[in-house]
């Protein structure tokens, strides 16, 4: 879970335009023919996937640079996030030092105490606040792909996802914990290059450089600044498909966790989650992919009061 005591925390592009500037005997205008490779996706991934709930990858990644692939083949809407723990910490120290404070504070916000439920998280040991959070796939949809680019430190992680069950039980202790090993080794990857920059800020909410268009896209997410909000959280980017009878006001209420519906399965109706990038601190960047079709999209972070703040962007791809 996210830090309650501090601030909580792609496909390679290569466009190339060619100029052929032919004149022939008689003079003729010239003529411009411009060529655009196509942007691929990557194709060294380290890929993890979701049937059910749990994460299925391999236990030990080189650190630096490295793109995820997150298969969510299972029948709800989930996310993975890289948790750092501080040296000598463990799953087994989540287990029985964390999850049990989690559980008994959902328990009693959802039994409408909410005063309760957050006065239990006090019960967290005091190592929690050394916990780094260090990106992650944002939401993505059943049956829906999501990959994403980040640069990470050695160290031991857990990697989590706390969607809600119908019942409201975090995903996380329903067995969607797993410990993942970075290595000193370097993964000697380079990072790719957006073809849209996004920037985050708590402050001056989501902003990004330019009109966004069909096709295949690279998203970077640069996190200028970090803050806590008023669910505790770190503000993160995820991108939406919205139907035409999407309810903006109510999948703004669903993305603040701390609302005892928020979070939970189902989504709302007609939201379709694309992936973006989990909490990281201030300073880094992380990657997605995406391939748009033409529609109305969002992005959004997962705080309260997200419109208010600048962190739901609405926009159309023609």
């Amino acid at each position: 879970m996210k830090n309650l005591n501090q601030p909580i925390f792609i496909l390679f592009i290569s466009i190339s335009v060619l100029f052929n500037c032919k004149n022939d005997k008689k003079s003729q205008p010239i003529e411009e023919i411009v060529e655009v490779e196509e942007i691929q996706f990557p194709s060294n991934t380290i890929d993890i996937v979701t049937r059910s709930m749990e994460f299925q990858s391999v236990d030990t990644i080189p650190s630096g640079w490295n793109t995820f692939k997150y298969e969510n083949l299972s029948n709800e809407t989930h996310f993975f996030l890289l948790d750092k723990y501080p040296e000598g910490k463990t799953a087994e120290n989540a287990i029985t030092d964390i999850a049990p404070v989690f559980e008994e504070g959902m328990d009693l916000i959802n039994e409408g105490k909410a005063e309760e439920g957050f006065a239990a998280f006090a019960k967290l040991p005091a190592w929690y606040g050394d916990i780094v959070f260090s990106g992650g796939a944002g939401l993505i949809a059943p049956k829906h792909t999501a990959i994403t680019t980040l640069k990470l430190r050695p160290g031991y992680y857990i990697m989590e996802c706390y969607v809600k069950m119908p019942n409201g039980k975090f995903h996380t202790l329903m067995g969607m914990a797993k410990p993942i090993v970075v290595t000193d080794e370097d993964s000697g990857n380079k990072p790719p290059k957006g073809t849209v920059n996004i920037t985050l800020s708590g402050e001056e909410g989501i902003t990004y450089d330019k009109g966004i268009t069909k096709g295949k896209q690279i998203f970077s997410v640069y996190v200028k600044d970090q803050k806590p909000h008023e669910n505790f959280i770190w503000h993160d980017l995820n991108l939406v498909k919205l139907d035409p009878n999407a309810s903006l006001e109510a999948l703004e209420a669903w993305m603040d966790w701390s609302n005892p519906k928020g979070l939970i399965t189902p989504v709302p109706s007609g939201i379709t989650f694309l992936g973006g990038v989990n909490d990281m601190p201030a300073g880094r960047t992380g990657y997605f992919y995406a391939n748009l079709d033409p529609g109305k999209y969002a992005f959004i972070s997962e705080v309260p009061n997200s419109k208010e703040k600048g962190m739901f962007k609405i926009f159309t791809v023609n």
